[in-house]
């Protein structure tokens, strides 16, 4: 494992690896175990200083670099990752409790995806554009960025917010999540492999508190790119409005699928369970609100609650098609707290539960859980669970749907199931969301990833995670 290099403790600033400032030591923890797996150092305002200062003598002379230069260093980029590709999907593993094939074939992937995509959009940007009045817009790199990733989807949430710095010309610091920070050191040893020029990509560790509010208010610091949670986003607004600086937020999410009785309801429902199940319910934009046409809610409620009940549970060392635990014990006693509170406000439980998979003596798991009989007021509708809970809400006509679909504070993703194709396009107008899949329609390398409301600003990936990046300047002659 990476600790096991020696760089786990330590820090990636102005292209070496150092030693931390600050002495606050805390456990990475294999949340399938329970079981100690490294440690990491938490940094202070002293490792930020260091860093940001790197970031900033370093951008004088990044931003001046020609896109063929920056694309090589993403291709040798490339060939790194590649290279390591096993051992972050084992340190993915490890540390976040993902069962190992999910690990390979989505986490891992990710980070080669959204690589390949970027390379693409790079290659077709050009950094100045003639108006048809005649005037100049000229493309910059914004400078010094933050980049505060989450624990969830680790490699995922990185490369959508390092990878687009390189290539514009940006210089960079990287503040992992404390819960799943060994990726993350994989990831800037192969960034040093690379080749990448000194100061230009900083990594340190810590917490939200100390060295996420140090970046976010540096006045140093030209951009944060945050993903997290969205109390912890509206925090970095208000913290980073001091010093006017761009913020881009990636955050909550409580996603519609609507399933319409034209619907393939096999599909659809098989589609919806899956997909909120999927990395242990851990994802912002899963569908975890089953919004069905009333004439077929019995039928939907049972088909959902026998398709969550036969979801395996198991050891995410071990291969096969399985979710793995939670990430943490806080994580593990926030979803339990939501499914409590949905029984005591009266919803049906009809899979799963408040308990742990019978035979499992260690770790942080918990049963696919579904709720039927839920009202669209009740918590578990209106709050982000984080974990495999599904609730299923009946709705009489199209418009209701709608309604309920977009009674939620945020707007990150919809998920749609009918064959009208009218309708289609008429929901996908009226969804308050920024992506809507339509029947499976699954995302894209290179599409935007974003949404509406308090789901945050941004939207990341290909050509439109670089615009984040990026300044426009007018030059009038």
């Amino acid at each position: 494992m990476t600790d096991l290099l020696g760089n786990a403790r330590r820090f990636y600033i102005n292209g070496e690896w150092c030693e931390p400032v600050g002495d606050t030591i805390i456990p990475v923890i294999n949340p399938a175990t329970e079981v100690e797996i490294a440690k990491i150092t938490l940094g202070n305002s002293s490792d930020v200083e260091r860093a940001v200062s790197a970031a900033a003598a370093a951008s004088a002379t990044y931003k001046q670099t020609t896109k063929s230069e920056r694309l090589d260093l993403l291709r040798r980029f490339r060939a790194a990752y590649v290279e390591r590709y096993e051992e972050m999907a084992q340190t993915i593993s490890a540390e976040l409790g993902a069962p190992i094939d999910m690990a390979r074939e989505q986490q891992t992937e990710t980070g080669l995806g959204h690589l390949d995509a970027f390379i693409d959009a790079l290659e077709a940007h050009e950094d100045r554009e003639v108006l048809a009045n005649g005037d100049t817009l000229l493309f910059e790199p914004i400078g010094v960025c933050a980049l505060i990733t989450p624990w969830n989807w680790p490699v995922n949430q990185i490369a959508l917010k390092v990878i687009p710095a390189l290539a514009t010309g940006c210089t960079c610091i990287l503040k992992p999540s404390e819960i799943t920070p060994l990726s993350a050191v994989v990831y800037a040893e192969m960034l040093d492999a690379a080749g990448v020029p000194p100061g230009v990509f900083n990594l340190i560790q810590g917490d939200g508190v100390g060295v996420g509010t140090s970046l976010t208010t540096h006045p140093e610091v030209d951009m944060v790119s945050f993903t997290g949670s969205t109390r912890a986003g509206i925090a970095i607004s208000k913290a980073a409005s001091e010093t006017v600086k761009r913020v881009s937020l990636e955050l909550g999410g409580k996603s519609p699928s609507l399933i319409f009785a034209d619907a393939d309801l096999k599909a659809a429902i098989a589609s919806t369970v899956n997909d909120c199940m999927n990395n242990t319910g851990q994802s912002c934009d899963a569908p975890t609100r089953l919004l069905v046409e009333q004439s077929v809610h019995d039928e939907v409620v049972a088909m959902a609650a026998e398709m969550a009940s036969a979801i395996e549970i198991g050891d995410p060392s071990m291969m096969g098609k399985h979710i793995g635990p939670l990430v943490s014990d806080l994580q593990l006693d926030r979803v339990l707290t939501l499914i409590n509170v949905a029984i005591a406000e009266g919803a049906q439980l009809v899979a799963g539960g408040p308990k742990a998979p019978d035979a499992i003596e260690a770790g942080y798991y918990i049963e696919p859980t579904v709720f039927a009989q839920v009202g669209n007021d009740m918590r578990i509708a209106q709050e982000e669970v984080f974990g495999p809970v599904l609730v299923i809400i009946p709705f009489q006509t199209e418009d209701e749907a709608v309604k309920i679909a977009n009674t939620t504070p945020y707007g990150l993703a919809a998920y749609l199931h009918t064959t009208d194709e009218v309708r289609q396009e008429r929901l996908i107008r009226n969804l308050r969301a920024g992506m809507v899949h339509v029947n499976g329609g699954e995302f894209k390398y290179g599409s935007p990833f974003g949404g509406y409301r308090m789901s945050g600003n941004s939207r990341e990936g290909g050509s439109f995670g670089l615009d984040d990046f990026l300044e426009v300047k007018a030059v009038h002659r």
